[in-house]
């Protein structure tokens, strides 16, 4: 059986989904928390993104609400994860990683979708970051971190340039499958480069941090 551009599109959308729900619930066993607490920081992980990008296109009921499967691979993900956990050591790195498969498919979800329903690429390439980048601000919000989107990582960055290039890749009328496999590829190799060899943006240095320290004593003491 050949599957369609539709089915394939939404079986990577239930791959993210379980991946994104295993960030949260990584994050949360970081945090010692209960399953109660894992659960629920694993779904608004796997779902958060989503559910804005959904409320900002007024695309009513929202998708996890009209398909229940993707709460329930949510919760499923989150419990098995919390069950492995408990029997298994898990990779140092398995957070950083799933986090940058959840990030490279949500950001191609999140552009198809928002393309559908404007037809603007502008507005496609909002939606593809919103929705690859806001589960994991809430995670790390929940658990008490500094998301990611704020830190000096390519993180967003990654994100923004997968739905650019998704963008010209569709304005030039490729086949959307190809694009969508290749763009997900693309974000997911800028990501890990990043972590890789430690690449980050430029950093805002204001002027009075670039000051000789005993020029800032001295004005201290007018």
């Amino acid at each position: 059986m050949t599957l369609t551009l539709n089915d394939t599109m939404h079986l990577l959308d239930l791959v993210g989904t379980a991946v994104f729900a295993i960030t949260g619930a990584l994050s949360a066993g970081r945090k010692r928390m209960d399953i109660f607490g894992v659960v629920v920081l694993g779904c608004v992980t796997a779902l958060g993104g989503g559910t804005l990008r959904d409320i900002i296109l007024g695309a009513y009921p929202i998708f996890w609400i009209s398909d229940t499967g993707y709460l329930g691979i949510a919760t499923i993900a989150a419990i098995g994860t919390f069950l492995s956990a408990r029997y298994w050591k898990l990779p140092s790195k398995a957070l950083i990683y799933a986090d940058a498969v959840g990030l490279a498919v949500f950001t191609v979800i999140g552009f198809q979708k928002g393309l559908q329903a404007t037809h603007d690429y502008g507005l496609g390439i909002v939606m593809g970051v919103t929705t690859g980048v806001v589960g994991g601000m809430i995670r790390d919000l929940l658990s008490g971190e500094i998301p990611l989107i704020l830190r000096r990582e390519i993180y967003a960055s990654a994100s923004l340039c997968g739905a650019l290039l998704l963008a010209i890749l569709s304005h030039l009328g490729l086949p959307r499958l190809f694009i969508f496999l290749v763009t997900a590829l693309v974000i997911l190799a800028f990501r890990l480069a990043a972590l890789r060899w430690n690449l980050a943006l430029p950093l805002l240095w204001l002027k009075e941090d670039q000051e000789p320290a005993n020029d800032k004593d001295q004005k201290s003491l007018r």
